[in-house]
């Protein structure tokens, strides 16, 4: 099997997600009626946007990296099925996911099957960057850890 994403690929998807991910809660934001949910999705938002700052410059120095692997292609085929679970690694998935949501309560559990997914593929993504850069992985992941907090909460009081 061929490598379906190189290290690079995989930070540029960890880049898409969080553009995504900012759309999706300035969209989401924008539609609440609910004061304390509308602050929580625009601080997400902005949360969202230094993450996409944080992986372009990861991005900037990821070489090629080839992973230690039971057989070739394992590591990137495990990238490529995380991927392609996310919702938010497409281009202006953000956007088109919060359109179709119909209340508050919808939206913090979308945030939270999202921030579940970011958290998973980041961990992933320390195999591809170099390491002086799992230090910076590492801090987003805890971010995406204190957001899904925040969404769990969020969720118990709405």
């Amino acid at each position: 099997m061929a490598n379906i994403f190189s290290g690079s690929e995989v930070v540029e998807i960890g880049v898409q997600i969080e553009k995504n991910g900012k759309d999706f809660y300035e969209a989401v934001a924008g539609q609440s009626k609910d004061k304390k949910a509308k602050e929580m999705f625009l601080f997400l938002a902005s949360e969202e946007a230094k993450h996409v700052l944080v992986f372009q410059k990861i991005l900037s120095q990821v070489e090629k990296y080839e992973p230690a692997e039971a057989y070739p292609g394992e590591y990137f085929a495990y990238m490529n099925a995380l991927a392609s679970e996310s919702i938010f690694t497409q281009k202006d998935k953000g956007k088109e996911t919060a359109k179709k949501i119909k209340s508050d309560k919808e939206a913090i559990e979308i945030g939270i099957g999202v921030e579940k997914d970011s958290i998973v593929f980041y961990e992933g993504m320390k195999k591809v960057a170099p390491g002086y850069d799992h230090v910076v992985i590492d801090e987003v992941i805890a971010q995406e850890q204190g957001h899904l907090a925040k969404l769990l909460e969020l969720k118990g009081i709405s």
